[in-house]
């Protein structure tokens, strides 16, 4: 399994985070969202797209892909607007 690393996260939605990590099918992890407040679903959504972003980043650098411009300003701009 990748091991990603999300900076920026307080203690709850570190919490959060390992709990979705956790879970192994994404139906799972809709379920397990469903229960939630809306302030802590939110935060899952949030969380999720965070995942993705850093799992999409951790693949390019294990391919050593370098020349990623294009595909960095998508990425960047996707992390101003969250």
């Amino acid at each position: 399994m990748v091991e990603i690393k999300l900076e920026g996260l307080n203690a709850r939605q570190k919490v959060l985070a390992d709990i979705l990590w956790s879970i192994e099918e994404w139906s799972d992890a809709e379920r397990f969202i469903a229960t939630l407040p809306k302030r802590e679903k939110a935060e899952c959504q949030s969380i999720v797209e965070m995942m993705k972003m850093e799992l999409v980043e951790s693949y390019r650098k294990g391919m050593d892909i370098e020349n990623t411009q294009e595909a960095d300003k998508v990425i960047a701009k996707m992390r101003l607007t969250k």
